[in-house]
């Protein structure tokens, strides 16, 4: 058997924990898998005294995650500290520089920097792996970059983060708020004290901008992305999906066009006749399209410490066989520019809910902002009148919802009638409005 490959592991949370739980479960399984001894000879964390569910007293100790990440002991460098700056960036890219092989689960590093980081592994004979920085234990990287290399990706899109995930299905299917459900969420460990990050898109963000890289061969590019929440959907949003044949699912969606490449991160409908509706809970799901081999998904957990550690031990496995690939599956120096798609029309439409003061001719005006910036109206329907004093209006006026669903047209025009509108005084709040998707 050949010589043992020498990890240093920087970062013993969640996920560095079940990496090591993982090799001393399996240790004689993955060593003949990997044809080779894996051994963790060095570990860095914040604190050295901190206790732990793992045994670390025969695991040397360094202290500065970048002293780590050169040291001439270790053969591959684990991070999993996170975070696009700082430590995390310093110390990969030293580990890279030293001509060490790099394991990351570091999404927000990868997508500002991923092209970068790229060319530095190749520069110096280095792999980059990162399977477990997308979608938890969903081997979507590895299918991506190596499954389907013989096809040409058109569109990649799913369910990136568990947490938005586990809160619109518990919202659909108990009709509480997005509140309550967040603190329930909190309380149960799906989201963080701040959630802003998982709840405000910018996770999936991140992932999808990883995951447009593999598919299409162009540069991370994460400022590109279009990113909304899910903070403003609502129960009166989720029930009228519902009535209309769909389910709200938090996706990101990048497309390659004509014009250039389109990525986005938003709540959406989708029909709840597919796969993709029925994904609940804190799982994920990935769909990939391809010319030759098709419609591809792949659905499973998409965080926790096992099926993170899972993704992370997989990188491990193919770095001790010798394998070392490209980190985006094509050289770095061949990677595109990233090119904005130009703004086209959507082809599933849009879902429009407005709370409109209960008085004449305000329907009419509606109707004609929308007929007046171009846009089609598949259907129009008045909801539940909402005429009891404690559900009035800011100005004390009886208010009815008002749902609107349009034929295809862009998003520009639809906002700049809802501007409009808004600027008209018909409605009591902001309008809300979510893309249908065609899957």
């Amino acid at each position: 058997m050949a010589d043992r490959l020498k990890l240093g592991l920087a970062g013993i949370g969640t996920v560095g924990g079940g990496l090591l739980r993982l090799l001393e479960a399996r240790e004689a399984v993955l060593d003949a898998r990997a044809s080779r001894p894996i051994e963790v000879v060095a570990v860095s964390a914040r604190s050295r005294r901190k206790k732990r569910s793992v045994d670390l007293s025969g695991v040397r100790f360094v202290a500065d995650p970048v002293a780590l990440a050169t040291d001439p002991e270790i053969d591959v460098f684990v991070e999993l500290i996170g975070g696009e700056e700082g430590v995390a960036k310093d110390a990969v890219e030293a580990a890279l520089r030293a001509g060490k092989h790099v394991v990351t689960a570091n999404k927000a590093l990868l997508a500002h920097h991923g092209a970068a980081l790229a060319a530095l592994a190749e520069k110096h004979g280095a792999a980059l792996n990162f399977e477990a920085a997308v979608a938890g234990g969903i081997p979507v990287v590895k299918v991506i970059r190596e499954g389907l290399q013989g096809n040409d990706i058109t569109r990649v899109y799913g369910i990136l983060n568990g947490t938005c995930n586990y809160i619109l299905t518990r919202m659909e299917r108990d009709g509480r708020s997005f509140a309550d459900v967040l603190k329930e969420a909190q309380e149960q460990g799906y989201a963080e004290a701040d959630p802003t990050f998982d709840i405000g898109g910018f996770d999936t963000a991140h992932k999808l901008a990883l995951l447009t890289s593999l598919a299409f061969s162009t540069r991370t590019k994460f400022d590109a992305v279009y990113v909304e929440g899910i903070e403003t959907i609502t129960p009166a949003d989720i029930e009228a999906a519902d009535d209309l044949g769909y389910r709200i699912k938090l996706l990101g969606v990048a497309l390659r066009t004509d014009s250039g490449i389109e990525q986005r991160v938003h709540p959406t409908m989708v029909p709840k006749d597919t796969a993709i509706a029925n994904v609940d809970g804190v799982s994920n799901c990935v769909a990939i399209d391809g010319d030759y081999v098709g419609d591809v998904m792949l659905i499973g957990p998409g965080a926790g410490g096992g099926p993170t550690a899972s993704a992370v031990m997989s990188d491990i496995i193919d770095i001790a066989r010798g394998g070392i690939l490209p980190t985006f599956g094509i050289k770095a120096k061949h990677l595109r520019p990233y090119k904005k798609a130009q703004m086209r029309a959507h082809e599933g439409g849009y879902y429009i809910r407005l709370s409109v003061y209960d008085r004449s001719g305000a329907f009419a005006a509606i109707a004609q902002r929308m007929a007046t910036h171009g846009i089609s109206l598949e259907s129009i329907v008045q909801r539940r009148p909402e005429a009891d004093p404690g559900r009035k209006g800011r100005r004390g006026r009886d208010k009815a919802t008002v749902v609107m669903v349009t034929h295809e047209t862009t998003e520009a025009a639809v906002r700049k009638a809802l501007a409009a509108i808004e600027r008209d005084g018909h409605v009591d709040a902001k309008p809300q409005m979510i893309r249908i998707e065609k899957l």
